[in-house]
C-alpha cells in the first residue's frame, strides 16, 4: 500500500508542476501559489478538524507550521523559475532538493546503506540527464537557474520539517 501511495503522490506533484508552471506563462506565480496553497490550506484543514489530528499534535506541530511557511515560498521561485527558463532544465534542478534531507541526515550521524546510496546515484544521474538536452538549445536565464535551485532548497528545506513533525503528529 505504500508504494501505491507513494506513486500517486510522485504523480500527483508531478501533474501539480506541469500545471502550475504553464499557469504561470499567463498569470504571476504569486496568483497560482496563493490559490493553490489557500485550496490545499481548506482541504487539509477539513481533514484535521474531521480527524480530530489537530488535538493529538504536540511540539512537533511547528515544524508542519514551518514546512507550511517554506513550501509556498519555494513553490513561488518554482513557478517563476519555469515562467522564465525551460521545464527541461527548472525541473530537473527542481528535484536537487532530495539533497538536503539527506545533507541534515549526514550530518545527524545517519549513514546511508549500499541501496540507498545507489538510489542517490540514479537520482543524480537522472537529473543530469533529464536536464542535458536542453542545455543544448538557447540559452537559459541565470535567474532562472537561481530560482530553481532556491526551490529545491525550499522543497528540501520542506521535506526535512515534515519528517520531523511526522514523527509525533
Amino acid at each position: 500500500m505504500t508504494a501505491l501511495f507513494a506513486l500517486a503522490t510522485s504523480v500527483l506533484y508531478g501533474l501539480a508542476d506541469f500545471g502550475g508552471g504553464l499557469l504561470t506563462r499567463r498569470i504571476p506565480a504569486l496568483t497560482v501559489v496563493v490559490v493553490s496553497q489557500l485550496t490545499s490550506a481548506v482541504v487539509l484543514g477539513l481533514i484535521v478538524a474531521t480527524t480530530g489530528a489537530w488535538s493529538e499534535a504536540g511540539p512537533q506541530l511547528w515544524f508542519a507550521v514551518a514546512a507550511g511557511l517554506v513550501g509556498p515560498v519555494a513553490m513561488i521561485a518554482f513557478y517563476q523559475a519555469l515562467a522564465l527558463g525551460p521545464m527541461g532544465v527548472v525541473s530537473p534542478l527542481g528535484t536537487l532538493g532530495v539533497a538536503v534531507p539527506v545533507g541534515i541526515g549526514l550530518a545527524l550521524g545517519e549513514r546511508p546503506g549500499l541501496v540507498a546510496v545507489g538510489g542517490i546515484l540514479i537520482a543524480v544521474t537522472g537529473v543530469v540527464l533529464a536536464g542535458g538536452p536542453q542545455l543544448k538549445g538557447a540559452p537559459v536565464q541565470r535567474r532562472a537557474v537561481m530560482l530553481a535551485l532556491v526551490a529545491a532548497l525550499g522543497f528540501g528545506t520542506v521535506f526535512a520539517l515534515i519528517a520531523e513533525a511526522s514523527t509525533t503528529i
